[in-house]
């Protein structure tokens, strides 16, 4: 899918965001490498920790698809679900992504502008702990 696409698709699940405490939605688009595309949206919670962010809801609903090899990720945001600037991923999605994606993975940030950012998954994690690391 063309990266334009895939952050409109993006855009289109940040329309089902549940962000009343932020206020700020945000949707994101996974693409597997066999093309498959799962969207995801921020699910928020009154117990903060027990919230999801969009990334991490589109890459569990891959996996728990049966889907381990991701292409690249879009990602859209802003307050009160108006997309208005390029929104980048917490630590935590960043960690996950290195669990199941390669260095070189694309995220790819958009603006309403069509202006389009894209970043490897290493530039933007740089260091990240894997599964390498661990020593059992």
């Amino acid at each position: 899918m063309e990266d334009r696409e895939l952050i409109q698709a993006a855009a289109k699940a940040m329309e089902n965001a549940y962000a009343p405490y932020s206020h700020f939605q945000v949707g994101a688009a996974l693409e597997t490498e066999n093309g498959r595309i799962f969207t995801g949206c921020n699910v928020e919670n009154a117990s903060f920790g027990a919230t999801n962010c969009a990334e991490r809801t589109a890459v569990f609903k891959a996996v728990s698809e049966g889907e381990r090899k991701f292409r690249k990720i879009a990602i859209v945001g802003g307050p009160q679900g108006v997309w208005t600037e390029a929104v980048f991923p917490c630590g935590i999605c960043r960690q996950v992504m290195s669990e199941f994606c390669s260095p070189d993975f694309s995220v790819i940030l958009g603006k309403p502008d069509g202006t389009i950012y894209r970043y490897s998954l290493k530039e933007l994690n740089p260091g990240a702990f894997t599964a390498e690391d661990m020593s059992c």
